[in-house]
């Protein structure tokens, strides 16, 4: 399983209570809930994963099941992105499924896609008494050949009671023309999603409390077109103002332009306690109040949280209990540019903190992440020693080679141990050839390094001990890497 396993990826999303009622949308997911496939797709800021939450929350009580999934970058390790699918599985239909294919992941060899993933087809075929909805959320992130592969399996597959949704900002590369044809896909887009004239007014007036002249709500639906992000920054910046019909006429242009402008105008209206906390937490994906004080140097984080989403300013809680936030992608971006613009000598100190904290609490995957854009090489190589074996036994080599080719070719040879995690982990995945510049070279450690990553590797196909065994991994002696 996935270190310091993230409970709130397998969590639906919480819901506010002054949403917008969007009730065609609804109808729409649930009038075509008997198709394979739902792909809700629009760039971001158009409401994807609040529409979703929404309509999941709305059918909470008719029986069936909802397996929820946010996915991020690291996901793209095909065994981490496996056993977080059987995770939101066992969290929604309870412990007893997916326990082969949990097993399965821990093999000496990553078994086949489709026989992973099959395994799991049929477990959730015996689950007769209900209907399940799986959801992946930010599916975009997702470019791995091998996961596309097991979400195309599991797609063309799906057992009658189950029932797919995928949100993303791009089309995934799945036979979603073949689904089409077939009348077993639901579209969800841009254009749907859109807010029509009368949902931009309830939102303006009944969420943000604005209440603006007919002429002031026309211009400013022409220019945001509808786009939910647009329109909540520039809620947020006509806060108490006085000339607001003069405000709406200062922006214009393209959808990148009216945001950035507007973000920065948000931004500029905060107060400085609250602008220097959003600055500082920008750099985390996601946010708890213990975390956000180690980044800010105050004790004021859970205060701060809870204002922000009270104030709607783009933070999004990720439980029940508020403990853990996360930024919109959107002004998380726009964030970011601020601190690198104003603060560049900043950032590296504060994914250094961020790193800390994590390592503290044993986040280790976060903890080396933070470190390696810290540029703290040398402490990232340390996390990385301390949890390669536990890595290799997770069937993770994909997120382990990523982490070790981040690392500066010189940290690892000053490393024999990572030497020879590195070798064996190109060796495991298919890419080690003495031809291969980063990894072959003609210098007599890395050459050696590749030998001994060689018989490691043949030991662990003939023999399950030999590949958790750590001392396998040990090189001989100092000097003596043969």
């Amino acid at each position: 399983m996935p270190d310091a396993l993230v409970t709130t990826k397998v969590r639906v999303p919480r819901t506010r209570t002054e949403l917008v009622p969007r009730p065609r949308l609804r109808e729409a997911l649930v009038r075509y809930e008997g198709r394979r496939l739902t792909l809700v797709s629009a760039p971001a800021g158009f409401g994807k994963t609040t529409l979703l939450s929404e309509w999941l929350e709305d059918r909470s009580g008719d029986g069936g099941s909802v397996v929820w999934l946010s996915l991020e970058e690291a996901d793209n390790d095909p065994a981490r992105f496996l056993a977080y699918l059987v995770t939101a599985l066992r969290s929604a239909l309870g412990e007893g499924i997916g326990e082969g294919v949990l097993a399965s992941l821990r093999l000496p060899e990553f078994p086949p896609v489709e026989a992973v993933v099959g395994a799991l087809i049929n477990e959730l075929a015996n689950v007769r008494h209900e209907e399940v909805t799986i959801v992946l959320d930010d599916y975009h992130v997702i470019h791995s050949g091998p996961v596309h592969e097991a979400t195309s399996f599991l797609l063309e597959h799906l057992p009658e009671n189950v029932h797919l949704v995928i949100s993303s900002r791009a089309d995934p590369p799945l036979p979603l023309a073949k689904l089409r044809a077939r009348d077993q896909m639901t579209e969800i887009r841009a254009a749907d999603l859109r807010f029509t004239t009368e949902e931009a007014s309830t939102f303006l007036k009944g969420v943000m409390g604005l209440t603006l002249s007919a002429a002031d709500m026309a211009a400013l639906e022409k220019v945001t077109e509808g786009w939910v992000a647009a329109l909540q920054l520039a809620a947020l910046s006509m806060r108490d103002r006085e000339d607001v019909s003069g405000f709406v006429e200062t922006f214009s242009g393209s959808n990148r332009h009216i945001l950035d402008f507007l973000a920065e105008e948000v931004l500029e209206r905060q107060p400085e306690g609250v602008r220097e906390f959003l600055l500082k937490t920008s750099v985390l994906e996601r946010m708890s109040a213990p975390l956000c004080d180690a980044l800010t140097g105050h004790d004021d984080g859970q205060e701060m949280l809870e204002r922000l989403e009270r104030e709607n300013l783009f933070v999004i809680a990720l439980d029940d209990e508020r403990h853990w936030y996360r930024y919109h992608h959107l002004f998380a971006n726009v964030l970011r540019s601020r601190l690198q613009r104003e603060h560049p000598e900043r950032i590296r100190k504060l994914h250094r903190q961020a790193a800390a904290w994590y390592e503290r609490n044993d986040w280790t995957s976060e903890a080396v992440r933070h470190a390696l854009v810290a540029q703290e090489h040398d402490r990232a190589a340390d996390l990385v020693e301390h949890v390669a074996r536990k890595m290799w036994n997770r069937g993770q080599v994909m997120t382990l080679l990523g982490w070790l080719e981040a690392l500066p070719e010189e940290t690892r040879r000053r490393r024999p141990q990572l030497l020879l995690q590195y070798s064996a982990a190109l060796l495991w995945v298919g890419a080690w050839t003495t031809s291969n510049p980063s990894c072959g070279r003609s210098s007599a450690p890395s050459a050696s390094a590749g030998k001994a990553a060689m018989r490691v590797c043949s030991r662990a196909r003939t023999s399950p001990s030999a590949r958790y065994s750590w001392v396998a991994l040990q090189p001989p002696g100092p000097g003596t890497l043969t």
